[in-house]
């Protein structure tokens, strides 16, 4: 029988890993807070727009996720076995195709914004609002893109605290700017959403100059030279496909599926906006330890697979679901008892009584469903995909995603007319139920599966 690892040096190479992911997305998040605390100052309708503007943003991160995890499940076997040539190999794979997603949703975005935000809302005002800040932030998409798999390919070889550096950077930029932009100060006009989306243009140029001489000039690890991102392998190219598409398709589904929610969200008024708005940045704060890990966890068990070494990846396993569920727990209750105390800043920045209230509403249901999250989200992405049965989650998501998340959902919204924690409950739902799902298939074990190729490994 498999059982916990008790070594503290086990626990050690997790924290090692993970925190600085955590760190790096609890910044990242903390300067979407700044720009939602901001930006609220201006009105609900501007904080609805600039929400609505982001979820063609965070349909991107999907894409992009989807491509940078597709990389990571091959690149961190590749490291297990010390083969870095073919590792930089997977990594220009990466980046090409994410450089295409990037540019074709800045073109979209900037020629087609108000058919593009229509998608997400019905209400004018916000459409113009968020059409706005669109025009300008879209340019930020293949600077993201280009950084993403940057910081990616080196948290593929265990550098994980250089993306944690560079959002710091990214965070003071982006609020230093939000401040003298939104607000007009330093003798510069007050451009309000405008002001926003050209702070996050600034901060992401600042962060793709440094991930650039970092990668290129410093890193030791990867060796990775500018020429190198053009030189895919072909037979990579065909297993990146293979084992990566069910992948980048789960992420894309997962993109589609969180569309679908705020379309839904979209038309229950200003105030269900806002406090999605809200309650949405609040939770991403507050669960950065859960996705570090899932992320730590996942480069761990892909070295491992590597290494041909079940056993231990059979103890990695057991040990790291135990560390889940604390972790759930531990998010689930800070998330219920400070809501009230992140309620009370934009309440006193003039937020509405009802929008405050709605939000409320949303955050104890994300106090337990954040539970679910960290555990079945973390087990079957970061130990199941990656090691080696990429088209399970695709399956998973498919199942619950349109056969009971967005159906109950649409129900509750539009036939029941139910209050907007009825639908937003119906969209969380699945963070439960997945559990079930999650704890049969870690532990069967099935799932893993070494990817890489003998014939590629003599090339170092």
């Amino acid at each position: 029988m498999t059982k916990i690892i008790r070594d503290r040096a086990f626990y050690g190479k997790l924290a090692a890993l993970s925190l600085p992911i955590a760190a790096q997305n609890l910044i990242t998040f903390s300067v979407g807070l700044a720009d939602n605390l901001m930006v609220s100052t201006l009105g609900e309708t501007s904080l609805s727009g600039v929400y609505m503007a982001n979820q063609i943003m965070t349909l991107l991160q999907m894409l992009v996720l989807g491509l940078s995890a597709a990389m990571s499940i091959l690149a961190a076997q590749y490291w297990g076995k010390g083969d870095t040539k073919s590792l930089r190999s997977i990594v220009s794979i990466g980046f090409l195709f994410s450089i295409f997603v990037g540019i074709f949703f800045c073109a979209a975005s900037f020629f087609f914004p108000e058919q593009v935000l229509s998608l997400f809302t019905n209400e004018p005002a916000v459409i113009e609002k968020a059409s706005e800040y669109l025009q300008i932030v879209c340019f930020t998409y293949p600077l993201f893109c280009l950084t993403n798999i940057l910081i990616v390919s080196m948290r593929c070889v265990e550098n994980t605290r250089i993306g944690m550096y560079i959002s710091f950077v990214a965070l003071a930029v982006n609020v230093s700017l939000n401040y003298v932009l939104i607000f007009g100060k330093l003798s510069f006009p007050a451009l309000g959403v405008r002001g926003a989306a050209i702070a996050t243009l600034v901060s992401r140029i600042a962060e793709l100059i440094i991930i650039t001489l970092i990668v290129f000039v410093f890193d030791k690890r990867l060796k990775l030279r500018p020429t190198d991102l053009f030189k895919p392998n072909k037979l990579l190219v065909k297993d990146f496909f293979k084992y990566g598409l069910p992948v980048i398709l789960g992420d894309m589904l997962w993109g589609v599926n969180l569309a679908c929610q705020s379309a839904i969200v979209g038309r229950l008024g200003e105030s269900a906006i806002s406090a999605v708005s809200i309650a949405s940045t609040v939770f991403s704060m507050l669960t950065v330890l859960a996705y570090g890990l899932r992320d730590g966890a996942s480069v761990m068990t892909g070295k491992a697979v590597g290494t041909n070494n079940v056993t231990l990846v059979k103890q990695y396993t057991k040990s790291f679901q135990l560390v889940f569920v604390l972790v759930g727990l531990f998010c689930g209750a800070l998330i219920f008892f400070s809501k009230d105390l992140i309620l009370l800043f934009y309440s006193r920045n003039g937020m509405d009584q009802t929008t405050i209230e709605i939000a409320r509403q949303f955050l104890i249901v994300l106090s337990v469903t954040s539970i679910g999250t960290a555990y079945q989200m973390a087990a079957l992405t970061g130990i199941v995909r990656a090691g080696g049965d990429t088209k399970f989650v695709l399956i998973n998501d498919i199942i619950f995603v349109w056969c009971v998340v967005l159906p109950s959902a649409f129900l509750a919204a539009f036939v029941f007319n139910a209050p907007p924690v009825i639908v937003f409950a119906c969209l969380k739902c699945d963070q439960i139920l997945k559990c079930f799902v999650a704890i049969v298939k870690v532990n069967k074990f099935n799932w893993i599966k070494n990817l890489t190729r003998e014939e590629l490994s003599s090339s170092k």
